[in-house]
């Protein structure tokens, strides 16, 4: 049966001295988007405004909106999240920006909490200017974890088209990753892993391919011993309990070799081992939150500041990250 539902997606403004704005309204400029979604940005009028004018996207508008209650679904909304003044400083991390992506998460989190939203599409943040006594986290990932999960709960996937990437690590120094692996929570990914496949990307019976942390898998272990002392005993682990994982495989050789290609989905042990490989096969990806009962996706990219206001931005992660959320949501009514 055809899932003809107009999805509620509401979408934070990121940073506004990046190139969050650009990429969202480049992304929402083509209105056919809107007849399998109504969009709501959590923002502010007077920064849209800013950045409209510099795309030059005359035709281009949003419905500014004080609630929900006032919603159309012939243009892509704005509520209004502060009504001060606030300077906008592109290619610049200021405190003020921080504040308002702090805003812009809380108040947007709040309605999926309550159910007048049916997922969250995040433009990017600054990690740094965003902390405050009450966001101390290290990224939006480890936010929604907490917000709607609690610890653990969540993992951070990297989708464009069939290559799907998770993460065992978020954003932790490399110096802390090995003390943080246990068998216990590299199981316990690989089930968030298998599931969501299952349930978020309708895939029966899919193939997870675990990478070793060590060079050569830790060469039996001569350069390591995590491959034989945790990874391998997680893998046998999970795979007694029929999710079908492999490996540890050394990653250099693996992507080198085009081994993910056979693979539904592949478990990183940290960030930048998987997220290099992806960003170099999978461009225009997505980041999506997987583990948690609400739908979070992201475009895979940064805030951009060396390219902020210059109209250079490419939009095309962004609308992947609308379209996945949509996707998801429609995998999961299934």
């Amino acid at each position: 049966m055809a899932d003809n539902k107009l999805y509620k997606i509401g979408i934070t403004q990121g940073d506004i001295n990046g190139v969050g704005y650009e990429v969202i309204i480049k992304a929402l400029s083509d209105y056919r988007i809107l007849e399998l979604c109504t969009p709501i940005v959590y923002g502010l009028s007077k920064a849209a405004s800013y950045h409209r004018k510099l795309l030059n996207l005359p035709d281009f508008s949003f419905q500014y909106i004080k609630n929900l209650d006032q919603l159309s679904s012939k243009r892509p909304n704005l509520i209004n999240i502060y009504e001060d003044e606030v300077k906008i400083e592109l290619g610049t991390s200021t405190k003020i920006a921080g504040q308002m992506a702090e805003r812009s998460l809380y108040a947007s989190g709040r309605d999926l909490k309550n159910g007048n939203l049916d997922a969250i599409v995040t433009a990017p943040i600054n990690k740094e200017n965003v902390q405050s006594e009450k966001f101390t986290f290290s990224g939006q990932t480890e936010f929604y974890e907490h917000y709607f999960g609690g610890e653990k709960k969540a993992m951070m996937m990297m989708v464009a088209d069939s290559l799907r990437v998770g993460f065992v690590t978020n954003h932790l120094p490399i110096q802390e990753v090995a003390a943080k692996l246990s068998k216990e929570l590299i199981y316990k990914k690989l089930e968030i892993l298998n599931n969501s496949l299952y349930r978020d990307f309708g895939l029966n019976n899919p193939t997870i391919a675990v990478l070793s942390l060590n060079p050569h898998s830790g060469d039996n272990g001569l350069l390591g011993k995590e491959e034989k002392e945790i990874i391998s005993p997680a893998i046998e682990l999970a795979f007694q309990d029929k999710i079908n994982a492999f490996g540890p495989f050394p990653a250099d050789g693996f992507f080198g070799s085009g081994s993910y290609r056979k693979f539904d989905a592949i478990l990183a042990m940290y960030h930048d081992q998987g997220m290099l490989p992806f960003k170099i096969l999978g461009t225009e990806g997505v980041n999506f939150t997987a583990g948690l009962p609400i739908v979070r996706t992201s475009p895979a990219h940064g805030t951009a500041y060396d390219i902020a206001g210059k109209n250079e931005a490419n939009a095309q992660s962004m609308r992947n990250a609308i379209y996945l959320a949509i996707d998801i949501l429609k995998n999961r009514a299934r």
